[in-house]
């Protein structure tokens, strides 16, 4: 008899005493009535052991030998940075996850297999034929998309395992996350300089082939920036006509040439002083003396000399003028006691030489230093 036998056997005799106490209390039993239920209680395990003991064991022990338990086969794998193609040539997403599968049963006399192997290629193909349709600048989205497709078991290509994926992740390299960041700013900085290129471009058409087509567009629009103030525009025509001319590459229309402002005509160049006047001929008109040559005229210069006989010039002051060895003088006096002696010119041009007498302010001698040995005459 077993052990489990024992306790269903002691199990119920317990129970059958309990039910024969309580049947005695409530039809008040006599004595004899309890010694005899106290006896075939106690009757009735004895022989119920009895029995098993002489029943025959279908399975005797010798032929159960005690098996090893076989080892629990691992179902759980952790992949990391796996590197798996993106929509983008040359950047790869860095795939990781966990592993699970499976086994399905196989039909007798099928070869044995690596079931992690086969879960993990599983995985992987399902996982490439998402990426390879994604843009690498969009890493954290496919992260979450693949964590719902990989999320429900499935059979792989050859029916032996049934695999998903846990914790996945989903990144780009750090190299590649700066690269696709500096082509994105290039990329957003080319569309701005586009853009504000075509804007430009835009104004030049409307006002190459709208404003200035010709100048009663020109006018017009110009009404319109000076809200409509008539006098203002009227005063403007002529530079408007000067402008749509240029724009266009053509002269003045003739009937705005009127108004167009036309600088002053420039003079005949003024002579310094110190140049021999021309000889007049008959009349006074300028020409030369029979004989000679016309005297070559200096251009003015830009030197202290220069810029005195222009002086000399403007004040109506003749060449032979005593006044103007006087100026001289004073001039080249107060100018003495500046480095490098910058009034020398007028000095040498300008000061009192044989034949020009010295002027005499109120009997006072001369003024200014006395002249050089040699003096260029006038």
């Amino acid at each position: 008899m077993s052990s489990g036998q024992k306790t269903v056997t002691v199990f119920l005799t317990l129970i059958g005493g309990l039910l024969l106490v309580i049947l005695g209390l409530y039809e008040s039993w006599p004595l004899w009535a309890w010694a005899a239920a106290a006896v075939s209680l106690l009757t009735a395990p004895v022989l119920a052991i009895r029995f098993a003991d002489g029943r025959e064991e279908p399975f005797p022990a010798e032929f159960m030998p005690d098996l090893p338990v076989p080892p629990v086969e691992r179902r759980e794998l952790r992949i990391s940075d796996v590197a798996l193609p993106s929509a983008a040539d040359d950047y790869d997403f860095l795939f990781s996850a966990t592993v699970r599968w499976c086994p399905v049963s196989a039909p007798a006399g099928s070869p044995p297999v690596n079931a992690s192997g086969l879960a993990v290629d599983a995985l992987l193909a399902r996982a490439r034929a998402v990426t390879a349709l994604r843009s690498p600048t969009r890493s954290s989205l496919v992260q979450h998309e693949l964590n719902g497709v990989l999320g429900t078991m499935q059979e792989d290509s050859s029916g032996r395992v049934q695999a998903m994926a846990l914790e996945v992740s989903l990144a780009l390299s750090d190299r590649d996350q700066e690269r696709l960041a500096a082509l994105a700013s290039v990329r957003k900085d080319e569309a701005v300089w586009e853009h504000e290129r075509k804007f430009e471009q835009s104004r030049r058409t409307y006002l190459g082939e709208d404003v200035l087509r010709d100048t009663g567009s020109a006018v017009v629009w110009w009404l319109h920036r000076n809200d409509d103030r008539v006098d203002r525009t009227v005063k403007d025509i002529g530079l408007l006509a000067q402008l749509t001319s240029a724009a266009n590459n053509q002269d003045v229309d003739e009937k705005f040439r009127h108004l167009v402002e036309r600088p002053p005509e420039e003079g005949p160049g003024i002579p310094p002083i110190g140049t021999p006047a021309p000889p007049t001929g008959p009349g006074g008109a300028p020409g030369t003396a029979p004989g000679e040559a016309a005297p070559p005229t200096s251009p003015a210069g830009a030197g202290l000399g220069d810029a005195f006989a222009q002086l000399v010039h403007a004040a109506g002051l003749g060449p032979e003028d005593p006044v103007v060895s006087l100026l001289a003088g004073q001039v080249a006096g107060t100018l003495r006691y500046l480095d490098g002696d910058p009034a020398a010119e007028i000095h040498t041009r300008f000061g009192s030489s044989p034949g020009r007498p010295s002027p005499h302010v109120n009997g006072a001698g001369p003024a200014g230093p006395p002249p050089p040995a040699e003096s260029v005459p006038f």
